[in-house]
């Protein structure tokens, strides 16, 4: 037995880093599921590997967000959870960040999610109730600098899943948001994109950045999100709503002067 046996979920930015983790791990926990992206190529592999269905969506477009749901009533019937994954980083000075990049980031991680809650929680309530989770962040927390369209996006998403958790609860709907910090993906260490990146320097380097600012000592994994992903989404949270969980390595616990 699965602890998400029956369930039918939808997970966006889910063909590579902590949205592939959370699809693998809830495949494996007995869900059948509906990858989300617009990274078609890996997204579609990523499906077939898995046995799941595939999905082209740009989340910050309503027209998408309607053909996905469409998708996935297609293949397996119905919708029960959503896990809003996809999001975009951006690193800018403040005063120095262009209006259209902070648009573009609002519209993908703040609108993405509001338009993920928007479109699916009418088909999660006809399933008779289920989850949602939102991906916020530590920075969605506290302060960031040269991330400050990121993490307005961040604190945003947080109080989306508070409101939404108060108007859906009524729809057995739970809502509740992970907010990792630092964690081992293209998001946080981008040479992983680049074939020509020494990647075995770069880690070192961030392990030495981050054995510093992380009081466990090192960067998250993407399957430790996803764990949390799975927690939030099955019946051992079954009367946790309307919460933000933080899963930093102890990241936002404060600071060591020694």
């Amino acid at each position: 037995m699965g602890k998400l046996d029956g369930r039918v979920v939808l997970i966006t930015g889910a063909a590579r880093g902590q949205g592939e983790q959370e699809a693998r791990l809830f495949v494996a926990e007995g869900a059948r599921v509906v990858i989300a992206d617009v990274l078609d190529d890996q997204g579609e592999a990523l499906a077939k590997e898995l046995g799941a269905r595939y999905v082209h969506l740009d989340v910050s477009q309503e027209a998408d967000w309607h053909a996905a749901v469409a998708a996935a009533g297609s293949a397996y019937g119905r919708i029960d959870g959503l896990v809003n994954n996809a999001g975009i980083l951006r690193f800018n000075e403040l005063v120095s960040t262009p209006l259209d990049e902070f648009q573009q980031i609002v519209q993908v991680n703040q609108v993405g999610v509001f338009l993920g809650i928007k479109t699916v929680a009418p088909e999660i309530t006809a399933a008779g109730g289920g989850t949602i989770v939102n991906t916020a962040s530590y920075a969605g927390l506290t302060g960031m600098a040269y991330v400050g369209a990121y993490t307005a996006t961040k604190h945003a998403i947080v109080g989306l899943t508070r409101v939404a958790a108060l108007e859906l609860a009524g729809r057995k709907i739970r809502v509740n948001a992970v907010c990792p910090g630092a964690i081992d993906t293209a998001m946080s260490n981008p040479s992983q994109l680049d074939p020509a990146a020494n990647t075995e320097e770069t880690a070192q380097a961030l392990d030495e950045l981050y054995s510093k600012l992380v009081p466990l000592g090192r960067i998250g994994q993407p399957e430790e999100v996803a764990k949390l992903a799975l927690f939030l989404t099955g019946e051992d949270s079954s009367y946790i709503t309307g919460q933000p969980f933080v899963i930093d390595g102890g990241w936002l616990a404060g600071v060591s002067v020694i």
